[in-house]
């Protein structure tokens, strides 16, 4: 590998000159190495989220149980809408993000 060098170049865009480059610029490209640079210092920008606990929980929801021909969510008393499960309208998450998940990420 040979020296490494770079043109000056003045205001109006024309060569005024060339500079000899460091020795680091002779090293090959590592993408692999830049994205897991990149990807950590993107992390430290996240912040932790998290759901409420009892978020879909609160009603008075319950199940009928079998053999009514219907399915076992849990309906609401006087509305038999389903309510309180994952799949329902006003139900829980079924995967809520937790705040004890690791989102910073470190350059080892």
């Amino acid at each position: 590998m040979g020296k490494v060098t770079s043109k000056i170049f003045d205001l109006e865009g024309n060569v005024t000159g060339r500079i000899r480059l460091p020795k680091v610029f002779r090293v090959p490209l590592r993408p692999d190495v830049i994205k897991r640079a990149v990807v950590a210092l993107q992390s430290h920008r996240l912040q932790p989220q998290g759901r409420d606990v009892m978020a879909g929980k609160r009603t008075t929801a319950e199940s009928w149980g079998v053999g009514l021909g219907i399915a076992r969510v849990p309906r609401l008393k006087q509305v038999r809408t389903a309510a309180f499960a994952p799949s329902t309208v006003g139900g829980r998450r079924t995967h809520p993000p937790v705040t004890g998940k690791k989102i910073y990420k470190k350059i080892p």
